[in-house]
């Protein structure tokens, strides 16, 4: 807001402001009828205009669904590249970046997430089957 540095702009938007409010009081109380008249069609045309703008420029259902998969593509391809190994022609520059791109690369594990022991000690009888 640079103009609010400048004393002479402001100056000049207040007494721009002023003047309107003045105008519309005295046109409120010379012509009551016609000024909620204007109003009302100033509102209107403005809804009217709003309702055009956004049925024209709404984002359907069918364009956000498009954004949501190219996003989540874009992810995807980021994860997969990134657990694909590096190709180098260079063992000891390729032995290197392979560290530093499975220290990158691996994952924490979840810890909301728990091993429910099961029977592994019984096998099944192969013989019954």
């Amino acid at each position: 807001m640079a103009f609010l540095k400048n004393r002479v702009s402001v100056i000049i938007i207040l007494g721009l402001i002023l003047l309107a409010v003045v105008g519309m009081t005295a046109n409120l109380f010379s012509d009551p009828a016609g000024f909620l008249l204007r109003i009302a069609v100033i509102i209107l045309v403005g809804f009217v205009i709003y309702s055009i703008f956004r049925h024209f420029y709404k984002a359907s259902p069918r364009k956000h669904e498009q954004r949501a998969f190219i996003r989540a593509a874009k992810k995807s391809k980021k994860r997969y590249k990134m657990n694909e190994p590096r190709k180098g022609n260079n063992r000891k520059a390729s032995s290197g970046n392979s560290l530093s791109t499975l220290k990158r690369t691996k994952k924490k594990s979840s810890t909301h997430l728990t091993v429910i022991q099961g029977k592994k000690g019984k096998k099944k009888d192969r013989a019954s089957l």
